[in-house]
């Protein structure tokens, strides 16, 4: 094979539901919901859990993904709504995204259906660790700043936008892999490595990662090995997977989450001390030689070779605020607009910050100004991938 992009390992099918505050203060008063009881770490299993969840990440203004004790609970869920099928996975998503750019990738699924076969770009060649047909639909919840919602003793207006992905997925809890995708790599200068995070079994994951590295000792020696982080169902196991592969990775990705889920506190995405010694926490925690981290404001490579990635992050900022502007039906136009726009005044003055304090070790982008201040919030990282990616091929 002779792709030079190659990006695994997990895929799902999204029901992106509309927002729709009534139905959420209905649900309130029909289920005796409280402003106490909202809490974004409670166990999902049944629909009062799952509204108490979604309330939780409004009030706190953030968005992560949790695990919930069945697909029906989600099939229930999001019959209350409009909703979007689509496709689900850093993986896929990317593929789908800079298939646009026309940029064409190696491909390994763990879910396959009609839906997949549908939506996933038709030349880029795949393998599936399923054997037989599935589906365990992500609910994704996007809410925007200012979205309000008023019933009982609860009075929430978020003060940003974001997203909440929830499933029952045991396709990507089992993670299956299969070890033909080697085939499929021997050409490759990119590997994305994304995933692993909705497995619940300690022994199955190490036994996932010695298959992984078996896949891997089929990359050309010179290849780029890009991990995307995201939200774990088992914390702990984030260090696992550390433990077993940061020899082997070159990039370590983030967004503002997963950066503060680590360090165990918030920061102040524009406060450029702040986040120097933040970075300088993350490469304690994360021993690779390169921490990327993309935030709405910015997006930064830390390490002694981060200036070479420079075209890389331009290009993850701008096709992620494409993504975020025009959604799913962006264009190469579009892009090409957001790519001539003028950044944040506020991001420009933090990336000059950040750049004086740290130097060579520090290269940072600031986002574009756009006039939108709400639009797309799911997958926006996944986006910034599969900007990233094909640019960093050409560096």
């Amino acid at each position: 094979m002779n792709e030079k992009i190659a990006l695994g390992f997990g895929n799902n099918i999204d029901y992106e539901i509309v927002w729709d505050s009534k139905v959420f203060e209905d649900l309130i008063i029909q289920h005796d919901i409280h402003y106490s009881e909202l809490d974004i770490n409670t166990a999902i299993s049944c629909e009062r859990d799952l509204v108490i969840s979604i309330l939780g990440f409004l009030k706190g203004g953030s968005g992560s993904e949790r695990f919930v004790a069945s697909s029906a609970i989600i099939e229930h869920f999001s019959q209350r709504f409009k909703t979007k099928i689509t496709l689900g996975g850093t993986s896929v998503r990317a593929a789908i995204a800079m298939r646009k750019l026309g940029y064409t990738s190696a491909l390994h699924l763990v879910t396959i259906n009609d839906q997949v076969r549908r939506l996933i770009p038709q030349d880029c060649p795949y393998v599936c660790s399923n054997k037989k047909d599935s589906s365990y639909p992500h609910l994704i919840v996007q809410f925007e700043k200012d979205t309000c919602v008023r019933a009982n003793d609860i009075n929430i207006c978020t003060r940003q936008a974001d997203r909440i992905i929830y499933h029952s997925d045991y396709d990507n809890i089992r993670m299956s892999l299969n070890e033909d995708f080697a085939n499929l790599i021997t050409d490759a200068k990119i590997l994305l490595i994304s995933g692993f995070n909705a497995m619940q079994s300690e022994a199955l994951l190490t036994n996932r990662l010695e298959s992984l590295l078996r896949i891997m000792e089929s990359l050309p020696e010179d290849a780029l090995v890009f991990y995307e982080e995201a939200g774990f169902y088992e914390p702990r196991f984030c260090q696992l997977i550390y433990r077993s592969l940061a020899s082997h990775i070159d990039i370590v990705s983030l967004n503002e989450d997963e950066v503060q889920t680590h360090l165990g506190r918030k920061l102040d995405l524009l406060d450029a001390f702040q986040i120097k010694e933040a970075l300088a926490e993350l490469q304690n925690l994360i021993p690779v030689p390169i921490i990327a981290v993309h935030t709405k404001y910015w997006a930064l490579a830390y390490g002694e070779t981060a200036a070479r990635f420079w075209r890389a992050l331009k290009a993850g900022v701008t096709l992620a605020t494409t993504r975020f502007c025009y959604g799913d039906d962006f264009t190469v136009e579009n892009y090409n607009e957001i790519e001539s726009l003028s950044p944040r005044e506020e991001s420009a003055i933090f990336a000059d910050a950040i750049s004086k304090l740290l130097g060579n070790n520090i290269c940072c982008v600031p986002v574009a100004h756009v006039d939108q201040s709400n639009g797309t919030t799911v997958g926006l990282g996944d986006t910034f991938v599969a900007g990233f990616l094909p640019a960093a091929l050409a560096e």
